[in-house]
């Protein structure tokens, strides 16, 4: 498995009941939808590992899934926050001006005045949106090294050009 290709589509939430079902926090855009996506990739305690999907089913506004080889709800307690992995080459193809979460990781963030912000680590979901995390190698003029830009298209961010790895936005950079 080369582990460079993978991309990270959710994660595992709590247990539930007492046969190993496990909740699912899906990053997709349609929840149900990482199950398209399979096989699954997980890390424990620095190993890489497959985790077979045997059951999925909708539970009031959660997902639960029962993984194979996780039969009681002590081994499902150990899952608990691990991250779900699957192949990039599993996910489907973008229409134009479409992009995944992985492609805006490492773009440079500059101002509609042209202020560098930094890069793009990582993103994070809030519920109301998402929030580009834009760090700097160094303390800038205005005293910070991260900052968290929402991804609000066209009030915020106003070009994302993937070919030179740029965004633009519309952000006070003192703030």
């Amino acid at each position: 498995m080369n582990t460079e290709n993978l991309i990270i589509v959710g994660k595992f939430g709590s247990s539930y009941g007492i046969r190993g079902w496990l909740r699912v926090f899906s990053f997709t855009e349609s929840p149900e939808t990482i199950f398209d996506y399979v096989p699954w990739y997980i890390q424990r305690a620095g190993v890489w590992q497959e985790a077979i999907v045997e059951s999925y089913k909708p539970h009031n506004q959660d997902i639960l899934v029962k993984l194979k080889g996780i039969d009681d709800r002590d081994q499902a307690n150990a899952l608990t926050n691990i991250q779900i992995y699957v192949d990039v080459q599993k996910l489907p193809e973008l229409t134009n001006g479409d992009f995944y979460w992985k492609d805006l990781i490492g773009c440079r963030v500059k101002t509609v005045n042209g202020y560098d912000l930094g890069q793009v680590t990582e993103l994070l979901e809030t519920g109301s949106n998402d929030v580009l995390v834009v760090k700097a190698n160094l303390k800038d003029a205005f005293g910070a090294t991260e900052r968290l830009i929402p991804f609000v298209e066209e009030q915020f961010i106003k070009k994302v050009d993937l070919a030179s790895k740029m965004i633009e936005v519309d952000w006070d950079p003192a703030f």
